[in-house]
């Protein structure tokens, strides 16, 4: 008796337990059923409204910044360093003495030409009035005349080596560092320094020869300098152009110039001078006179793949005929494939696939798929730019 009573409170708990396992599956594929039907829920983003406006049409290069003057200071002649007459980074005049080498044995030989010289001068002043009047001979008169300038030509010529022992600045410039020592044995050509003319900076770069047309001389160029607090923009002018096209690249040189005028001196700011430095790469943006109408929307907006690039556009959600749904209006996220056009700063102009004010997704691109429902939450707001200069950190 006692076991059929075990059998039987076993059998009533598996009962019980099967219909509670039973009942919590049939809820859960309820559940289930009802979030199929009704679909995945909405994603939050941050939306954006295409614009559309004039920009200025700018062909973009990368350039090199050259001085308008410049040389690596070198001795002529050899000879050891008596005296240093500059600093490392120093700005000098021209003509300003630079380095002083050893000229003594030079200095006592041009002593002697020059007592050798007034001797000869006597002579010579001497013989010409024995000739006049009768008591020397003409080839006496050659043979003094001929020694008097022998010996002045060489004395200027001793003279001309000593200069070139005392080495002077050109033209007015700004010194590198300095390569030699005091007491320091210079051969012919040691390199001494290097310097840069301060009075105009070129900017050399590179344009396609299918855009060479559209960049005559007097062109306008923006020259911007990456790294520099600061940020800074120069204004310049297309000064040359290379008559030449490499046939490896087909590119055309393009030489700007940039001036120290008011668009480029500003109060507490460098000089160009001071901010370009000759061997520095810069981002040239050459102004092209006409200017183009485009639709444009923030760069976040672009999810870029490697099939294409693409947005999604916000739109209302519409049934199987095509008509927008009845009651609360319900937005879906629409992606639609564009062609990405130039940028400028936080902008991106959009060639084809967007029109000008269509709503479109700026936050959370990342997290959606065709179709999918949005809520909009602009919370949020972008401060995009078309001149951002982000802090350098």
């Amino acid at each position: 008796m006692r076991i059929f009573v075990a059998v039987g409170i076993s059998i009533v708990v598996v009962g019980l337990l099967a219909g509670t396992k039973f009942a919590q599956i049939s809820s859960l594929v309820r559940f289930g059923k009802a979030a199929q039907a009704a679909g995945p829920p909405p994603q939050a983003v941050g939306t954006a409204v295409a614009q559309s406006a004039q920009w200025e049409s700018l062909l973009e290069s990368v350039g090199s910044v050259e001085a308008g003057r410049g040389v690596t200071i070198s001795n002529e002649v050899p000879g050891v360093v008596r005296a240093i007459r500059f600093e490392s980074g120093a700005k000098v005049r021209a003509g300003q003495v630079l380095v002083e080498l050893d000229a003594r044995v030079e200095r006592a030989q041009l002593s002697s030409l020059q007592a050798r010289r007034e001797l000869a001068t006597s002579s010579a002043t001497r013989t010409r009035r024995l000739a006049a009047s009768g008591a020397s001979t003409k080839a006496q008169l050659d043979a003094d005349e001929a020694q008097l300038k022998t010996i002045s030509a060489d004395a200027q010529a001793l003279a001309a080596q000593i200069e070139k022992k005392t080495i002077r600045a050109p033209f007015g410039g700004k010194l590198g560092i300095r390569s030699v020592n005091l007491g320091q044995y210079l051969n012919p050509g040691t390199p001494i320094t290097v310097l840069e003319s301060l009075d105009a900076v070129y900017i050399d770069f590179t344009v396609p020869q299918q855009q060479l047309a559209r960049v005559p001389v007097g062109t306008t160029v923006r020259i911007s300098v990456p790294g520099v607090q600061p940020p800074r923009t120069l204004i310049g002018k297309v000064a040359a152009v290379d008559p030449n096209v490499d046939p490896v690249t087909r590119a055309v040189k393009v030489r700007a110039s940039v001036e120290e005028g008011p668009a480029n001196v500003k109060p507490d700011e460098p000089k160009p001078s001071d901010v370009l430095r000759p061997g520095m790469f810069v981002n040239v943006s050459v102004v092209l006179p006409e200017r183009a109408n485009v639709v444009f929307v923030p760069a976040t907006s672009i999810m870029r793949a490697p099939y294409g690039n693409s947005i999604f556009v916000i739109e209302d959600k519409k049934d199987g005929a095509g008509r927008a749904t009845g009651g609360r209006p319900v937005k879906v996220a629409r992606q639609q494939f564009v062609r990405v056009g130039v940028s400028r700063g936080d902008f991106v102009a959009i060639d084809e696939g967007v029109t000008a004010g269509q709503e479109v997704v700026a936050l959370g691109a990342f997290k959606l798929r065709n179709g999918v429902p949005v809520v909009v939450n602009n919370e949020i707001q972008l401060s995009p730019s078309q001149t951002p200069h982000p802090q350098n950190r």
